[in-house]
């Protein structure tokens, strides 16, 4: 029997939005494989200049990901959405080993199965070193900022 993650397709406003803000929940818990669940288990990514398919090999991106990307901090919007796919906009923020503190900036399209798994991903970022008195990003969203976007600098 197939996985379900609701909400499921096509999406409406109201269900896109609740894709989007339990997506950065997922992520913002830094757990690769609770991330992983939200995918097919043959699900497709482009991530910057990477190219992944299936669960497993998202469990190990993600793992090498949060572990040169510390105090990872993400804030995602809906941008469009249309039947089955959803376009997001999102920033986050981290530091690196060194202590450099960074803000990402990206953009991500998702296709979604009718069951609610996100079979694709694609995603391209772009990265700004910041200083730490210039953080904005500070753990996973409080509820009371749900929906709120961040501006663009």
């Amino acid at each position: 029997m197939p996985e379900d993650r609701p909400p499921r397709p096509p999406f409406t406003q109201e269900t896109a939005l609740r894709k989007v803000q339990a997506a950065e929940d997922a992520w913002n818990t830094r757990d690769p494989h609770r991330v992983a669940q939200a995918y097919t288990p043959d699900s497709v990514w482009r991530n910057r200049d990477t190219f992944l398919t299936g669960r497993a090999e998202i469990v190990a991106f993600l793992t090498r990901k949060w572990e040169r990307e510390l105090d990872y901090a993400l804030r995602k919007s809906l941008w469009s959405f249309h039947g089955n796919r959803i376009a997001v906009r999102f920033q986050y923020e981290c530091r690196d080993p060194q202590g450099q503190w960074w803000r990402s900036y990206g953009n991500e399209q998702w296709e979604f199965d009718a069951h609610g798994l996100m079979r694709r991903r694609e995603a391209s970022i772009n990265d700004l070193a910041i200083t730490e008195a210039d953080r904005r990003i500070h753990g996973p969203r409080p509820e009371a900022e749900h929906g709120i976007d961040l501006p663009v600098r």
